[in-house]
């Protein structure tokens, strides 16, 4: 959600602060703020982009080697000057930015209000800082003090950073259920909501963990305590990040770059985990658990978005190759439904960033039930990894633009090795056919590669529908995500309505919206439901519909049927998924640049759910 950077040190604190906002834009982009200690407590915030906030603050004294920072994702409160963070205490002495929900919000309000308070904006945050200075008057104690009582009285979510007039030289963080990491520097210290503003500056970071406050001196050393006043030990850990690794690198947007970038994280996905020639396929997070899987009655999925389309490739992989029966649930549904589910079920909790609010929520579920939880996630040290009881990290790199594209096959690439690790051990794929299996999957970042070559080609079909109003994407059995996925992919970024379908599913009501403006993506590679699907096209034909397909490399029946056809090479079914949605996220790509859409950075959305 919000991006929250905060510094201390010798440095000047204004271009750290809007270079670190710069880079967490992707997590809200709202509205933006700066709180600065120079000779007084300067705030500067506007609604809009964090260019915006520079401009705002032009001319401005914007000195001070003390500050914070905050990009918004709106939650409580429309995007406005006013409820952009930073906000003040009613003393105005004090200034928090806040990422995450105050549930209870408004009975701590009403009870502010009717000792005086008064606010001016809509936002739950305030009502926090208002908390604070409250109790710090009526009981005359300390900042930190104030802020740990404080939070013991709040329900929800929150990553916090606080600093105020009178104390000059501190800056006091804490977290619950929002993540919250701090670099150490030399006599200086920086705080993010991730690694990524803190990367050129030092390798050195803590993470904290749910209801820990920091206490962060300018000369001095980090102090962690829980809100229980607990003294905990800070385990300080060497960041893996590489900053060339958040930068463009010359493309014209994340998202292509991350498109790109799928050759690689593929392979760093199975690097080390997979040696074809010698039959070799060892996932270190999964050894100790091996047979637990082998054994589980089920396997239940959860993920939310393209973690959980991931999710459902996954359900394929392991009924297919594991023979274990599998159920995937949206996470945000999955606590409030009552599952079923005891200590003889194995979870598996997949996340991107590692901190998706309603995954660790049913994460949290599942243990109190008994379950064994695995996690697949992308971030070191996420809230998920640390949640787990055991996982494996995608190491598909940082995914800075929204809507995810390498996360998605890297997901994909550590679930398939999951499936056939677990079908191996369970006898239930042949040797000759493991073997085979291995063999091709190793061939994919290279066939991905190739894929990359029809980028023109579909920036041209992109040219002839960009201005459709609707898209239909369908697909059979291990092509059925993927059009989920190129659906998602396409809605999120251009805002053109577009739903994926089973492919049988069609002649079950969608068929009806079909007439000679609707473009119809296929995916018709050669399998067991290529005939199938054949008859799907020509019933889309015979009403009118554009068909884009996306076929295996030398079949010409389909093409000849197709509008449009888009050449992937041939490989194994389980493998489809790999290969057939790069198009697609290649397609909605560049749909969402011709209609001048912002596609690192769409409406609305933001890359990382911390609230649920």
């Amino acid at each position: 959600m919000c991006g929250i950077v905060a510094y201390i040190g010798q440095r000047e604190a204004w271009p750290i602060l809007i270079k670190g906002l710069h880079r967490l834009e992707y997590r809200g982009y709202d509205s933006a703020g700066v709180a600065l200690i120079n000779k007084d407590l300067a705030v500067y915030k506007c609604k809009g982009k964090v260019d915006d906030l520079v401009n705002h603050a032009a001319g401005k004294d914007t000195s001070g080697t003390i500050g914070i920072g905050h990009t918004r994702w709106a939650t409580h409160g429309p995007p406005s000057d006013v409820n952009a963070h930073p906000h003040y205490s009613g003393n105005k002495k004090m200034v928090l930015i806040h990422n995450g929900i105050i549930e209870n919000y408004a009975s701590l309000k009403a009870e502010l209000i009717n000792r005086g308070h008064v606010f001016e904006s809509e936002t739950d945050t305030e009502v926090l800082v208002h908390l604070i200075e409250d109790i710090q008057t009526r009981e005359n104690l300390e900042l930190f003090e104030a802020v740990r009582v404080a939070l013991n009285g709040v329900v929800g979510a929150y990553a916090i950073v606080v600093i105020a007039k009178d104390n000059p030289d501190q800056l006091i963080a804490a977290r619950k259920s929002s993540p919250l990491v701090i670099g150490i520097g030399q006599d200086e210290f920086f705080i993010a909501s991730d690694a990524t503003p803190i990367v050129e500056y030092t390798k050195n970071v803590v993470y904290l963990d749910d209801e820990q406050i920091a206490i962060l001196p300018r000369k001095g050393e980090l102090v962690i305590k829980t809100i229980k006043n607990k003294r905990i030990t800070p385990y300080i850990q060497e960041l893996q990040l590489q900053l060339e690794s958040i930068e463009k690198g010359g493309y014209d947007h994340f998202m292509l770059k991350e498109i790109f970038e799928q050759p690689r994280s593929i392979k760093d996905s199975m690097r080390g985990r997979i040696n074809a020639r010698e039959g070799v396929l060892a996932l270190g997070g999964i050894r100790d658990y091996i047979q637990k899987f082998a054994n589980t009655r089920r396997i239940i999925i959860i993920g939310c978005g393209t973690s959980w389309h991931a999710g459902l490739v996954a359900e394929y992989l392991f009924e297919d190759l594991a023979r274990i029966p599998v159920e995937v649930e949206y996470a945000s549904e999955f606590r409030y439904r009552n599952p079923v589910i005891d200590e003889n079920d194995v979870v598996i909790a997949i996340s991107q960033s590692g901190e998706t609010a309603d995954t660790l929520a049913a994460i949290e579920l599942a243990k109190s039930k008994g379950a064994t939880i695995f996690g697949v996630c992308n971030v070191v040290g996420s809230s998920i990894a640390r949640a787990t009881h055991a996982g494996s990290y995608t190491h598909a790199g940082p995914e800075i633009g929204v809507a995810s594209t390498k996360a998605f096959t890297a997901q994909v690439t550590v679930l398939t090795l999951m499936a056939l690790m677990i079908g191996h051990k369970r006898g239930t794929i042949n040797e000759s056919t493991y073997h085979t299996m291995l063999s091709e999957l190793e061939s994919i970042p290279d066939k991905v590669e190739k894929l990359l070559h029809l980028n023109d080609q579909i920036k041209y079909l992109a040219s002839l529908f960009k201005d459709a109003r609707n898209f239909l994407y369908l697909g059979r059995s291990y092509s059925f995500p993927v059009a989920l996925e190129g659906a998602l992919k396409l809605k999120e970024i251009s805002y053109i309505h577009a739903e994926g379908y089973p492919a049988a599913e069609m002649k079950h009501g969608p068929i009806a919206l079909i007439d000679e403006e609707m473009p119809v993506v296929v995916i018709a590679t050669k399998g067991a439901s290529y005939e199938k699907v054949v008859s799907n096209i020509q019933e889309v034909k015979a009403r009118k519909g554009k068909i884009i397909a996306v076929v295996t490399e030398g079949d010409e029946d389909v093409k000849g049927m197709a509008d449009y056809a888009i050449e992937i090479p041939a490989t194994a079914d389980q493998f489809i998924p790999l290969l057939a949605v790069v198009p697609l996220q290649l397609l909605a790509y560049h749909i969402a640049v011709l209609r001048g859409c912002n596609v690192d950075q769409p409406r609305n959305l933001a890359k990382s759910v911390t609230v649920e």
